[in-house]
């Protein structure tokens, strides 16, 4: 049975997904509206030759596409992890869960992650807070969350905003690259550094790979807020308000990393269609992640997930059909811009 909303309330992590479903929480304008294209009126193929298909992590996905990181923790993330991972399994496209903090405490909590069953075949992300180095954690830990989720990669996720708002936020970040490093050369699977709403910069980028992670994902401003949604938590939301907006827009984040040589971007934060996920390609990403256009489907079947799939990707195959790109490469090489400079 799919969990209600009036059941999401009770804990932080039953709050994040509750409070992530109201569009308060939502950035009212789109970081990528103020992008565009040079239409092809004249494409030279079939719209049916379109291939979307990208290799990510060893693997080929349907579509270049992450399902991105959410949730874990609670019964209802069980459920809305599981519909995610088995929707993304039967369109071919990548799927990362939430901060498996929980079940390395508890492990009772792991089976709320614990989706390679309904997932065989494509890229699955695990996911910890690059914090928790900082607070007792290391390679063993890291381990075991990938060992959770039969995990192809480990995602680090970087968030001292999240962390200065919340109540319970945990802020000491001294000399956590070095320890980041450390696990990016012992784990088994690549590490994936990510931010949760702020975005990466060129030169934090540029740290990052120089300790060897080479897979940046960008969660940009522009998505969900979670200034907005910590400070909802701690009874003041003019702290939100405040910092709603503190970072680098999405497609900001996605020109500077794109300039790091030997890194693979991955573009989230505030794509909630295929025109947005065209652009973002388009800019330089290798991979478009997107979450809160899935959480409300991920509520009720895996099958409203998968069309939720099926109509981004058809929304970039004519976004690609009017630019005259065939594949996903050629869509790199399109030219976009900026209103102003047109």
């Amino acid at each position: 049975m799919s969990p209600s909303k009036e059941q999401l309330a009770g804990d932080r992590k039953a709050d994040h997904i509750r409070l992530a479903l109201e569009g308060r929480m939502q950035f009212a304008s789109c970081p990528f509206e103020r992008f565009t294209f040079d239409h092809e009126a004249l494409p030279d193929f079939d719209f049916d030759s379109i291939d979307l298909h990208v290799a990510f992590l060893g693997k080929r996905l349907r579509a270049p596409l992450l399902v991105s990181c959410m949730t874990g923790g609670t019964e209802a993330a069980r459920t809305i992890n599981r519909n995610l991972a088995e929707a993304a399994e039967s369109r071919g496209v990548a799927f990362g869960v939430g901060s498996e903090r929980r079940a390395i405490e508890d492990p009772a909590q792991a089976a709320t992650f614990a989706v390679r069953d309904v997932a065989p075949g494509i890229p699955l992300l695990a996911n910890l807070g690059a914090i928790q180095l900082n607070y007792r954690y290391g390679i063993e830990e890291c381990r075991r969350a990938v060992e959770i989720v039969g995990a192809d990669a480990l995602v680090l996720h970087l968030n001292p905003l999240q962390e200065a708002i919340q109540p319970e936020g945990q802020r000491d970040f001294g000399g956590l690259l070095a320890k980041m490093a450390d696990i990016a050369r012992q784990l088994e699977v690549p590490v994936i550094a990510k931010e949760v709403g702020s975005g990466l910069s060129e030169a934090t980028g540029r740290r990052l790979a120089a300790a060897g992670i080479r897979i940046l994902d960008t969660a940009g401003v522009g998505g969900t807020s979670w200034a907005r949604i910590e400070a909802s938590r701690a009874g003041d939301a003019e702290l939100g308000e405040l910092f709603a907006g503190w970072g680098l827009p999405t497609p900001e984040s996605i020109v500077q990393l794109r300039r790091i040589d030997g890194v693979s971007v991955i573009a989230s934060g505030g794509l909630r269609n295929g025109i947005d996920v065209a652009k973002a390609l388009a800019l330089g990403a290798d991979l478009a992640g997107l979450a809160q256009p899935f959480l409300e489907a991920a509520l009720t079947s895996s099958a409203q997930v998968a069309r939720r799939i099926d109509r981004i990707t058809h929304e970039l195959k004519i976004a690609m059909f009017c630019l005259g790109a065939r594949t996903v490469a050629e869509l790199g090489r399109v030219k976009i811009r900026k209103e102003s400079e047109r």
